[in-house]
């Protein structure tokens, strides 16, 4: 048995359950990660805020979710590169895009490769991004305010790869097809 049980809604912390039930209303289902990030409600509530925000912001659900699975990919962090390569995909990123970023690559669309190329910076640099990292993204049309919502989403998205990496939780079935390997990139 593994030492970080994915939680249903039944079995988690009560100050977890909310979060649970609402994971359940979005996406139909309560995501494994999210079941093992409940053992600690600190854990899924600053998650779980964070995100909520991170949609919120001024960047389209494609950027969102290039900029998740870009983090996922440079973070190594396989559960996280399946669910978001699923969807991204259902969020109309065109099928070799998603590709290249889990090769490891830029996407060929201009915008997408300048997040992806801006969110890899972060996590490489560990935030210490030059001023040419910063005026390629620019010059691609996007605005400094951005630049700091970028940062919102590799930070949501380093505590999703870093508990998949520590709690390591099974891949759903709906998300086997999507499975991928550090070694892939």
């Amino acid at each position: 048995m593994s030492r970080y049980p994915v939680h249903t809604i039944d079995s988690a912390p009560e100050q977890s359950q909310p979060v649970l039930q609402h994971l359940q209303q979005v996406f139909g289902l309560i995501p494994n990660i999210a079941g093992t990030m409940a053992g600690s409600p600190v854990l899924i509530n600053g998650f779980a805020g964070l995100f909520e925000r991170v949609h919120a912001s001024s960047l389209t659900e494609p950027q969102i979710q290039t900029l998740l699975l870009t983090n996922a990919v440079t973070n190594a962090s396989a559960w996280p590169v399946a669910f978001h390569t699923a969807l991204a995909l259902k969020e109309g990123v065109h099928p070799a895009d998603v590709e290249a970023i889990r090769r490891g690559v830029l996407p060929d669309d201009a915008g997408l490769a300048a997040l992806s190329a801006l969110a890899r910076a972060l996590i490489e640099k560990r935030g210490r991004l030059s001023e040419a990292d910063q005026q390629r993204f620019l010059e691609a049309g996007f605005s400094t305010g951005q630049i700091l919502e970028v940062i919102a989403v590799v930070a949501a998205s380093t505590i999703t790869n870093y508990a998949a990496s520590v709690t390591q939780p099974p891949l759903e079935a709906q998300f086997e097809s999507y499975v991928w390997r550090a070694n892939a990139a």
